[in-house]
């Protein structure tokens, strides 16, 4: 079927080449309808295909004795054909949902005589089992119009709402670089969309509270048009991240402002173990000190303490910065998939709640920008952990997932706030 070079890429069959070939060519050519009732007959009847050459090809690629491992790229990829396509044109992207559900009943392998039609349909059923098929979940969920998938009220459903998690949700290894290009499209058309809405929100709240106080009455009777809160918080939760993200936190200080304080204090740091010290204070400012005494602030500091120990003499390069803005991630969400435990995380929220804890990540991103995708990562473990609960079950994590949008659209995205300075 494939093999592999010594540097881990896969390298193309002719009959896979064949197969994608054939999808590139009918993509440019056909309906959406046509090409899932084609994939539909080619992937999963898997008899009586329009072109029997393509039929022998997938046949061989199906028949290799490495199929069951490799399958999954080859359909992975198949499917990414048609949905490259599909998503650059709003009318077709409800056709990306409809090719993804045609693996959520795959047809029974024993009801086919054809040894290769069997094969196939055996593949296909392991298909719906790997990693692949998840993100391709996933991405027609993104793709979805509306966030509440069929009535859903399963973590899973949500991912539409969060631009951050795209690139760490919706890719898996296989993916091309035509794949990873759609999802980065996919990501900035969201990111846009969920930004100009809470710019359009926080200017009709800004709009409202001046009306209000208005001693005119003709300017608190002006007909103001509602937009509605873009967020899952409710207005007063939404009111408090707005004010803690573009506000002052620290005296007369943003959070950018005192991010860009520590930057240049760090300049002049002499060694990487003054560095941690001056990071710890950095951090515990944000913490209420009745729960930092508890036991936090002395974790927090054993923590610092003991990560890079041997570098401490050095001069604070941005090496040793970006490890140790890493490792406080690590400790404060979600260390990886394979150990996700997140008591430290809950216990954040729990007590100081989710925006202030949202805060104190802020921190560590604005101090080292080059750690906010490993901070995307965090959460995409914390996200792919509880995809399948309810959010009944889990109503700190979206009330974290929500918090983090703001905090980024307001120090990373285009939203446009400032107006919010002139009631704050």
């Amino acid at each position: 079927m494939t093999t592999w070079t010594d540097s881990g890429i896969r390298q193309t069959s002719l009959e896979e080449q064949q197969l994608y070939d054939h999808l590139l060519y009918c993509v440019q050519v056909e309906s959406a309808s046509q090409l899932i009732e084609r994939f539909q007959r080619l992937f999963l009847d898997g008899a009586r295909y329009v072109d029997p050459q393509i039929w022998l090809a997938l046949e061989k690629v199906a028949m290799d004795k490495r199929a069951e491992q490799e399958f999954k790229f080859v359909l992975n990829r198949c499917c990414h054909i048609l949905i490259n396509r599909w998503q650059l044109q709003p009318h077709l992207q409800g056709s990306i949902q409809e090719l993804v559900g045609l693996f959520e009943n795959p047809p029974d392998p024993m009801k086919v005589q054809s040894r290769g039609a069997r094969r196939l349909r055996q593949l296909v059923q392991l298909f719906t089992e790997t990693e692949q098929y998840v993100t391709l979940q996933r991405l027609s969920r993104v793709m979805s119009e509306s966030s509440e998938s069929n009535g859903s009220r399963q973590v899973g459903t949500l991912i539409q709402r969060y631009p951050y998690l795209y690139e760490h949700c919706l890719l898996s290894e296989d993916s091309s670089y035509e794949h990873q290009q759609t999802v980065r499209q996919i990501q900035s058309r969201v990111q846009r969309r969920m930004e100009f809405d809470l710019s359009q929100y926080v200017t009709y709240q800004v709009r409202r509270a001046q009306a209000m106080r208005s001693p005119l009455p003709e300017v608190q009777e002006r007909i103001i048009h509602p937009v509605r809160n873009p967020t899952l918080l409710s207005d007063r939760e939404l009111g408090i991240a707005l004010k803690q993200f573009v506000g002052k936190v620290q005296g007369p200080h943003t959070y950018r402002d005192v991010a860009q304080s520590f930057q240049t204090h760090t300049k002049q740091t002499a060694s990487y173990k003054e560095f941690k010290n001056d990071l710890y204070e950095y951090l515990i400012a944000s913490i209420d000190p009745a729960y930092g005494k508890r036991q936090f602030n002395e974790r927090l500091y054993t923590l610092l303490k003991n990560t890079l120990p041997h570098s401490e003499a050095q001069k604070p390069t941005e090496f040793l910065i970006v490890r140790t803005c890493s490792q406080l991630l690590n400790f404060l969400v979600v260390e990886s998939p394979q150990r996700p435990n997140h008591f430290t995380f809950v216990d954040l929220i729990t007590n100081l709640g989710a925006t202030l804890t949202t805060g104190l990540l802020l921190k560590i991103v604005l101090l080292c920008r080059k750690v906010k995708p490993y901070l995307e990562k965090r959460f995409s473990i914390l996200f792919n952990h509880y995809e399948s609960s309810t959010r009944d079950g889990v109503p700190w994590l979206v009330t974290s997932l929500e918090n983090l949008n703001i905090a980024f659209s307001v120090h990373f995205g285009a939203a446009d706030l400032s107006c919010l300075n002139q009631i704050m």
